[in-house]
């Protein structure tokens, strides 16, 4: 009887390794989604001349106080390398990248 236990073990080992591997990616997966800067069916914008950004609707263009990011300067999760970077700047009224104001 006890060869039996034996030959089960291995077999209930690798079931459980795949279970904690499939828990692992679907957490990952998780966390990824728990902290992008906007929702699905959501884009990112930036105020013009000031800190701040918003979300709005695809489709639907922002509203005024609000453009959409430089292209190739999106942020897409919180804390990635745009949204570090934007931390500092904004765009001016004409599109440009600008420091922020100084106390802002």
């Amino acid at each position: 009887m006890s060869h039996n236990s034996r030959l089960r073990r291995p077999y209930a080992t690798a079931a459980g390794l795949g279970l904690a591997a499939l828990v692992l990616a679907l957490s990952t997966t998780a966390c990824s989604t728990a902290d992008a800067i906007c929702s699905d069916g959501e884009y990112p914008v930036i105020a013009v001349g000031g800190p701040g950004s918003a979300c709005f609707p695809d489709g639907e263009e922002p509203s005024e106080g609000y453009v959409r990011y430089p292209e190739g300067k999106v942020p897409e999760h919180v804390g990635d390398t745009w949204d570090t970077y934007w931390e500092s700047r904004t765009v001016d009224k004409d599109g440009r990248t600008v420091g922020l104001p100084d106390g802002e």
